[in-house]
């Protein structure tokens, strides 16, 4: 690869920091496979989670695999640059595609100028170009036309009225949808369907006389049996018993408790009432028709109505007669073919079979797959439109990272702005979920946010990298607001963080940023530990008032005079060291007090500004991408200058107008508060000048003999 590049003159620039591939010309396009792969910034993107038309993508990924590759990237542009006579016109992004701008010397070229022409027939347009928006709707395309090439025929492809009114019956039963967005049938339906009417044909020949015992009345007379079936053989069920033994007839008889306990009118407790037997059971096993239980007395008689049974009584011998004559019915029945035309009616169904197109029908499926080069050509021309439109800009995305380093234009996997702690950030990238291992790589700040949309049901997380500005305010479960590219907004909650320093500023205060906290921390968690001790001690004295005994508290006087020379040794050593300081400075200039402080700040503060230092400089968005399943090949250096155009950070504007009293009010306090402060520190100059406090922090020595005299007498 490396030697092909050589034939072709490429022209590098600086992107980013590093030296990269400029493309700037439908040339450089057409010879990216001679380009050596270890110029591409990338290897390989996902499809998903980009800023970016869906479309364009999936013609790219020409594997349809969710990956657009290098390979895939080349093919794209040999084939886009091929069937164009100018290629440079990929630099301009337009909507629409001269139709004389196709290259007819290419076949494909002037097949797909021919269906780029149909298309706009079939649109009733007469222009010279054709846009995105006229490739975009496939069902006003191929409304008007009788084959349109996906081997699925309409009423519309039919050239008679009786052909048509037949696919439509087809349709009715089984049907697929046709590229003009009607209802149509396959091949594979079509035969179907002339299978099923053939073998319901056939079954309703099989249904003889001696099918149906009781005629037209045979599927009536069935169902009045079945419904009769389950109580019938309860109750000769409890007749047998009965007969085995007498007495087991108190035990399945009728309930009678049951009956009396219903409440209210009998006629409306009819459901209750036929849980009993179907009659009274008898040791003879004999069902008397008259006296059957009221709640199925119509049942019954409607069996006997339409299966002829006049006599008054039944045994389980007849019973068992009457359902055996439904045996070859029901043989017949579970033989049953062809049941999805059934609805169509037997008549129909014959004539149907009669008149026979179903070669006529697969005829027309044969023509409408001869048209299906054509029909593939007006998709495809789709594919040249939104090419001619996205190539461009995504090889400025695959290619160079041309975009995300462009003033006015965003990279495709930059997924909006998020807004947190009076800052806004564009470098935010959708992700699976954080990944801090990897992350961190880049040296990057990154808020990991988890964002949500009631409104519009969508999810997702993003990693959105902080390039500016101070991190106090910022933790796992601050609260933010992301706006997507559309403008939609998301409740963006942050999950987990990647600490990286954000500016040389920032790491300068950091040591004594983290002194402050630690102090803070501390006090804090010694005025808790005070506050819980004179808590517990007040609560023991309450507790012993209520029980109705004062403690005895002694005044120790010796223990308040240790303390108190415990106190003034401490302002005696203060005092001291204050001395000194200004003994070690006596003599020495201004300028070489604040140089040496300086030094001082420089040594506490230089190992974190030069830590910071190395990482800005190396600050890289590469990691990110890669966690992300980009497989980045170049650096995407992320420098401070830069960083400062990704985030951007509150700026309010001065005030103009401002009441007059609230101002001198403001002024006079602000004043008062400076010649305090200037009192102060004259009085501790004034006190280290002379030696006044030193000599007075040393006096109170002595007078801790006092408390101790007093501790050995006691």
């Amino acid at each position: 690869m490396s030697k092909s590049s050589k034939k072709y003159p490429w022209t590098f620039t600086s992107v980013g920091g590093a030296v990269r591939v400029k493309i700037q010309s439908g040339e450089d396009i057409r010879h990216l496979g001679e380009l050596d792969r270890k110029m591409w910034t990338v290897l390989s993107c996902p499809i998903k989670n980009l800023e970016f038309d869906a479309k364009a993508l999936q013609y790219i990924d020409v594997y349809g695999d969710g990956h657009i590759r290098v390979d895939e990237v080349i093919a794209t542009a040999q084939w886009l640059t091929s069937i164009l006579k100018n290629a440079d016109i990929l630099l301009q992004e337009n909507d629409a595609l001269p139709i004389d701008e196709f290259n007819t010397e290419d076949p494909v070229g002037a097949r797909l100028q021919a269906s780029a022409r149909q298309i706009l027939s079939n649109l009733g347009l007469k222009k010279d170009s054709i846009s995105i928006e006229d490739t975009a709707d496939n069902v006003k395309i191929f409304a008007d036309t009788q084959f349109n090439g996906d081997g699925i025929i309409t009423p519309a492809s039919a050239g008679d009225e009786a052909t048509a009114k037949l696919i439509e019956t087809i349709a009715g039963i089984s049907s697929a949808l046709d590229r003009s967005g009607v209802p149509g049938i396959t091949a594979d339906q079509i035969d179907a369907f002339y299978t099923a009417c053939a073998d319901y044909a056939e079954w309703q020949k099989a249904g003889t006389k001696e099918v149906f015992p009781f005629g037209d009345k045979t599927a009536d007379a069935l169902a009045a049996v079945k419904c009769l079936e389950q109580k019938m053989a309860d109750y000769f069920m409890r007749c047998k018993l009965i007969g085995f033994d007498a007495a087991t007839a108190a035990a399945v008889d009728v309930s009678v408790d049951k009956i009396a306990a219903i409440e209210g009118n009998l006629d409306a407790s009819s459901e209750e009432i036929a849980l009993q037997p179907i009659a009274k059971p008898t040791a003879e096993g004999i069902l008397h028709i008259g006296a059957v239980n009221p709640a199925w007395k119509a049942a019954v008689e409607k069996m006997a109505a339409l299966t002829g049974w006049t006599k008054d009584s039944l045994t389980e011998a007849e019973w068992t007669g009457i359902c055996g004559q439904f045996a070859p019915y029901t043989a017949w029945i579970d033989a049953k073919k062809g049941a999805e035309v059934e609805a169509l009616g037997l008549d129909a169904i014959n004539a149907i079979l009669k008149e026979d197109k179903k070669a006529a029908l697969l005829e027309l499926i044969e023509k409408d797959k001869a048209e299906e080069a054509n029909a593939l050509s007006i998709e495809e021309v789709d594919k040249v439109i939104h090419l001619q439109k996205y190539f461009y800009r995504f090889l400025n995305n695959y290619v160079v990272l041309a975009d995300f380093y462009a003033p006015t234009r965003k990279a495709m996997f930059q997924a909006g702005r998020l807004y947190i702690d009076q800052r806004s950030t564009d470098l935010c990238i959708k992700v699976d979920g954080p990944s801090p291992e990897i992350s961190g790589l880049s040296g990057m700040y990154i808020l990991y946010c988890a964002c949500t949309s009631e409104k519009l049901g969508k999810s997702f997380n993003i990693a959105a990298v902080l390039t500016d500005g101070d991190v106090d305010g910022l933790r796992e479960g601050k609260n933010a607001v992301f706006y997507d590219r559309e403008g939609n907004d998301y409740t963006a909650k942050v999950i987990a963080i990647v600490d990286n320093p954000i500016s040389i500023r920032q790491a300068f205060w950091s040591p004594y940023k983290k002194v402050a906290r630690m102090v803070s921390d501390r006090i804090d968690k010694r005025a808790a530990e005070k506050n819980e001790k004179s808590m517990s001690g007040l609560t023991e004295a309450t507790d012993t008032a209520a029980d109705g005994k004062a403690p005895a508290v002694p005044f120790d006087i010796a223990k308040f005079a240790g303390i108190f020379a415990a106190i003034s040794m401490g302002v005696g050593l203060l005092g001291a060291a204050l001395a000194g300081v200004a003994a070690a400075l006596k003599g020495i200039a201004f300028w070489q007090f604040l140089l040496i402080l300086a030094v001082i700040m420089l040594l506490i503060s230089g190992p974190s500004m030069f830590i910071a230092w190395r990482k800005l400089r190396k600050r890289d968005l590469g990691p990110i991408l890669n966690a992300n399943g980009w497989a980045i090949n170049a650096h995407a250096l992320v420098n401070t200058r830069f960083g400062k155009t990704l985030t951007s950070l509150v700026k309010f504007p001065k005030l103009t107008s401002v009441d007059p009293a609230a101002r001198a009010k403001r002024f006079w306090k602000r004043f008062c508060w400076v010649i305090v402060c200037l009192l102060v520190i004259g009085g501790a100059v004034w006190c280290i000048a002379t030696g006044k406090c030193c000599k007075k922090a040393a006096e109170p020595a002595p007078a801790a003999e006092a408390p101790t005299a007093i501790i050995s007498e006691e």
